[in-house]
């Protein structure tokens, strides 16, 4: 299952740099996570001040 970004997301940018896949891309209001190009690694998740990625 890949992860999700919920609505706390602050648009930091600090997912995007550190998601080895490249899955995660800047959104309208926040950043998106790309479910097919997810590999459910966490890396984005551990990195975020707020939280905000969560696994599906």
């Amino acid at each position: 299952m890949a992860y999700q970004i919920s609505d706390d997301c602050i648009s930091c940018g600090a997912c995007q740099a550190e998601c080895p896949t490249g899955a995660i891309a800047e959104g309208d209001d926040k950043y998106v996570i790309d479910a097919d190009t997810c590999i459910d690694c966490g890396s984005c998740e551990s990195v975020c001040p707020v939280e905000a990625p969560k696994q599906a």
